[in-house]
């Protein structure tokens, strides 16, 4: 058969090839592609047809981008509540233990019930052993300043000499407590983490490895620099996360895996997914009415900026966060389909795509799987709350924390499945649409008018339907 012959794989036969005429140099090309980089583009009409589509699409992504660019955040009073404080780096110098009844003699005998949260607590700080530490500020214009702090007992957080820190600036309070613990400084055992993350990345995936670190990249750059200060200057957060999630979408897709109609078709479906999502998640977030203003976080932001729409916001997020995955489902989906067709060239459509959907329907039980448990293991803390209330699911569903996150997973889940079949028939539409022109060029002019000048007649035979194969891929 065609994926067999001698001339794809011998090293010497390819250059001989490629000088007799084209069709055996541009079969040598797609047979190491093939293994190594994208697929060759389809025919010209259909890549006619496919940038007919993505072009316009991309040229209104430039264009929403171009208009909704923001000149940066806009600037506000900071309110020094939760992340919006002046913070400085610093170090714990000291740390010596001294009595908590020393330390918290204004707040008198603790009374009550100890077998409460609050009485408990009130008994470790009177009768246990509290530390006291001593911190040093190490940036900003209080360089080398120190003050105390008291770590009681029962706080979950215990400072230890020499560690790192992030401490609360608060100009405003009085000078011995302008400064606080707000939180460790993490910084160095995160950059070590994304540093092996990096390494294995690019070990494994080599220079495809490279370019999805540097879509990656791209990606924050575009949320940090686009899609955040857009939403803050009071754009409608929908509109920005389409655009933002599509430029996000063409540059990471195109990055990794080339310029290509295997590509394209991907970013199709990706594309008719999001639409999906979109819609189901307006539908659904309007008629469920949820707010997006569930937290402290949420409820900080709408204080702060009380322009923005938060129900928009909560879309935004769902479009964003269900992108990443998309993108995996829809690129395999494509490349299965391609596989399939270089495996067995004379399948038509139809048998391309119930192969390609039985692959496709492994993929969507293990996907799904896997984005509930990402949800519930982000919200494993509030579904604690609710067992320990001893709530029934029925009352834990309709509360609107868990209501967002209920929405949130099934529209993106839906997406998801829905991006199977319609990803699989794009692939096998476009990669078979072209198929039957070749072998009906070469049975009506025979196999030495297939071929270009210089190409002996009893070349052809041996290449039989695999050469036909190799000059579709033009």
């Amino acid at each position: 058969m065609s994926t067999t012959q001698p001339p794809s794989y011998q090293p010497p036969e390819p250059p001989r090839a490629s000088g007799a005429g084209e069709g055996g140099g541009h079969g040598h090309a797609h047979g190491h592609s093939h293994g190594h980089g994208p697929a060759a583009p389809v025919s010209q009409h259909l890549r006619k047809v496919i940038a007919a589509i993505l072009v316009p699409f991309a040229t209104a992504v430039l264009i929403g981008l171009a208009v909704l660019w923001p000149g940066g955040a806009p600037a506000h009073e900071r309110t020094g509540v939760g992340f919006d404080r002046q913070t400085q780096h610093a170090t714990v110098t000291k740390v010596v233990e001294v009595s908590c009844q020393s330390v918290n003699a204004s707040g008198g005998v603790p009374t009550g019930d100890t077998s409460t949260a609050e009485g408990s607590s009130a008994q470790q700080q009177a009768d246990g052993t509290c530390r006291k530490a001593t911190i040093r500020v190490d940036t900003g214009d209080d360089k080398g300043r120190t003050f105390n702090e008291i770590v009681q007992p029962d706080q979950s957080r215990q400072l230890s000499e020499g560690q790192k820190v992030v401490v609360a600036y608060e100009p405003s309070a009085p000078e011995d407590l302008q400064y606080s613990v707000a939180d460790v400084n993490r910084r160095f055992p995160l950059a070590l983490l994304a540093g092996i993350f990096a390494l294995a990345v690019v070990a494994v995936g080599r220079l495809r490895g490279v370019m999805a670190l540097v879509s990656l990249a791209i990606s924050f750059l575009v949320l940090n620099f686009f899609v955040l200060p857009a939403i803050l200057q009071g754009s409608n957060p929908l509109v920005v996360a389409v655009v933002g999630a599509s430029a996000i979408m063409l540059i990471a897709l195109y990055l990794c895996h080339g310029l290509s109609a295997r590509t394209s078709v991907a970013v199709l479906g990706t594309l008719i997914s999001l639409l999906l999502i979109g819609v189901l998640g307006s539908v659904f977030i309007g008629w469920a009415a949820l707010t997006g203003n569930t937290d402290d976080n949420t409820g900080l932001i709408h204080g702060l900026y009380p322009g923005i729409d938060m129900s928009g916001l909560l879309l935004a997020g769902v479009i964003i966060g269900s992108l990443g995955v998309l993108d995996d489902v829809t690129v395999t989906q494509t490349s299965a389909v391609w596989e399939l067709h270089e495996a067995n060239p004379s399948t038509g459509w139809r048998g391309l795509y119930r192969a390609g959907i039985r692959i496709g329907r492994d993929h969507i039980a293990s996907v799904v799987n896997t984005l509930v448990l990402a949800y519930a293991g982000a919200a494993l803390p509030l579904l604690l709350l609710f067992s320990i209330a001893q709530s029934s699911v029925g009352t834990v569903a309709n509360s609107e924390l868990v209501a967002e996150e209920i929405v949130r997973t099934l529209i993106g889940s839906i997406g998801l499945v829905a991006s199977v079949p319609v990803t699989t028939a794009l692939a096998a539409l476009v990669v078979s649409a072209d198929r039957p022109t070749a072998p009906a060029r070469s049975r009506e002019h025979g196999p030495v008018r297939t071929q270009g000048a210089g190409q002996t007649p009893d070349a052809r035979p041996t290449a039989g339907h695999g050469g036909r194969g190799r000059r579709r891929k033009r």
